[in-house]
């Protein structure tokens, strides 16, 4: 058995780390018979999923998110199993003194990764080095202003890297006009849109950029994983507002913070979700979620009503005043 703790501050580098892991022992991020996704509510299964054998052989990998000190007990039991799955648990930031990265670190089959935010001339080297694989060249004044705009989260810079990409043309060049213009045009047909359009009310804007997002090839599963972190995030929010903090203060204490063109959206959904609805559609994301990995799933079907709904239920309570 081999276990793998992803840990840290930047939750797009944990994410992109433990794709790149799956996709190393499978072959793909999603696939149903060799990777299996544990929540909270799942972690009581995850010794049955570590130990099992995939139904058409190869190698499984087990994802647990949000892991913590929580799990002590059942990953030192994994720990000592036989078998050759790999266990991927993803965390946020975690103390010193956490017992459970402690363990993991001192697991001779097991490593613990440190995932940090990119900023300063880190974030420009990221993004420079992303660029120059592909062959882009930008001028310095784009660079600065990319490296001020793109945000610190991993798996965003990554998105908006491929856009610039994309974008650059024959020439391969890029200058502070076509970059401003392919971040703010491009960014309008990724999942954010149809997830911040959703809960902010705005059902033809989901509509559309539901649509998009897997037109352009998003994995259906992966999208109800990406709507629940965004209620977690909500939820975050709307429990730094209980404690005192206003919605502005609240929204800023968010790590990693929210994109500086998705804060007016963001806010419009704190003011439309109180926090027991929003466990109430982290709860509806979870069994959709489920039901997509089920075969034969209409797994496109079931995110369009997902993300329609969630739309519908932010209008109306923005009718509601």
């Amino acid at each position: 058995m081999r276990i793998v703790l992803l840990h840290g501050d930047d939750e797009g580098t944990v994410r992109h780390r433990a794709d790149t892991l799956t996709q190393a022992v499978t072959g793909q991020r999603d696939d149903p018979f060799r990777v299996a996704w544990l929540s909270r509510e799942d972690y009581p299964r995850l010794m049955e999923e570590a130990t099992a054998i995939a139904m058409m052989g190869g190698r499984r990998v087990i994802r647990v998110r949000d892991a913590g000190d929580g799990l002590m007990g059942v990953v030192k039991q994994v720990a000592e199993a036989a078998g050759d799955s790999l266990v991927v648990l993803e965390a946020g930031a975690l103390p010193g003194r956490s017992k459970l990265r402690a363990f993991v670190e001192g697991l001779a089959n097991g490593a613990a990764i440190a995932c940090y935010p990119e900023e300063g001339r880190a974030l420009l080297e990221a993004v420079e080095g992303g660029l120059a694989a592909a062959g882009v060249r930008l001028d310095a004044d784009a660079l600065r202003w990319l490296g001020e705009h793109v945000g610190s989260d991993r798996g965003s810079t990554r998105g908006e890297v491929e856009k610039l990409i994309m974008y650059a043309g024959p020439d391969r060049r890029l200058d502070l006009s076509a970059v401003r213009a392919c971040v703010g045009d491009l960014a309008a047909v990724s999942f954010d849109d149809a997830v911040f359009a959703a809960l902010a009310g705005d059902v033809a804007q989901t509509d559309i950029s539901i649509e998009r997002t897997l037109a352009e090839g998003m994995a259906p599963v992966a999208v109800t994983r990406g709507v629940l972190a965004h209620l977690g995030k909500l939820h975050l929010a709307r429990g730094h507002m209980a404690a005192g903090l206003s919605a502005a203060d609240a929204t800023r204490a968010l790590r990693p913070p929210v994109f500086f063109k998705r804060v007016a959206a963001f806010s419009q959904a704190l003011a439309l979700w109180s926090p027991r609805r929003l466990v109430q559609a982290m709860d509806e994301a979870r069994r959709v979620e489920l039901a997509c990995k089920q075969t034969g799933a209409l797994d496109g079907l079931l995110v369009r009503r997902l993300l329609l709904g969630l739309a519908r239920q932010s209008e109306a309570a923005r009718a509601r005043g």
